[in-house]
């Protein structure tokens, strides 16, 4: 409740530190809005590099990181703002955590193409050593239950069975 409370109305950087190792954790940990997840015991180095990677993801969030003349990106009823951050479906305003919409930036500017969840990790968290790949898998799970009318059967997210996923090509 705490995680969700403080990312309702502030985008600090979360990390849950816990001996709760099971998959089911760390998948609920994330869902309600932690940047990272790990579980004891760790080294302090390990601690120290999961610190700055988030750290460094935020400092990447801010607005003047992106293009300020980057143009939004529309595509039946979503529109994607770059610069601002922000993103509306269907009228109305998406509320995503900062690893959301980094993977939905990544994905959206590039249509059509197909990103692995090591590609997409590399691009979100840099060094992505310590990360389970299927952390994308809750991510993209998340952004759909957020931007999709139907989340089993998406409209702007597709998974490529066996490789990755990738946005809808604007052409078709």
């Amino acid at each position: 409740e705490i995680c969700r409370s403080l990312r309702s109305r502030s985008s600090v950087p979360i990390i849950i530190l816990t001996a709760k190792s099971e998959e089911i954790d760390k998948v609920v940990g994330l869902e309600l809005g932690a940047d990272d997840y790990l579980t004891k015991p760790f080294s302090l180095r390990e601690f120290s590099s999961r610190i700055k990677a988030v750290l460094r993801r935020a400092e990447m969030s801010r607005p003047a990181e992106t293009a300020p003349d980057e143009a939004p990106l529309e595509v039946r009823g979503l529109r994607v703002d770059f610069p601002k951050r922000t993103v509306r479906v269907r009228g109305g305003e998406a509320e995503l955590t900062f690893v959301e919409f980094e993977i939905l930036a990544a994905l959206a500017r590039a249509p059509g193409r197909v990103f692995t969840r090591d590609m997409l990790l590399a691009r979100i968290w840099g060094d992505s050593a310590y990360r389970d790949p299927r952390t994308i898998d809750v991510h993209i799970r998340h952004l759909r239950e957020k931007i999709e009318r139907d989340p089993k059967d998406p409209e702007y997210l597709f998974t490529v069975r066996g490789v990755g996923y990738r946005f809808r090509d604007t052409d078709a």
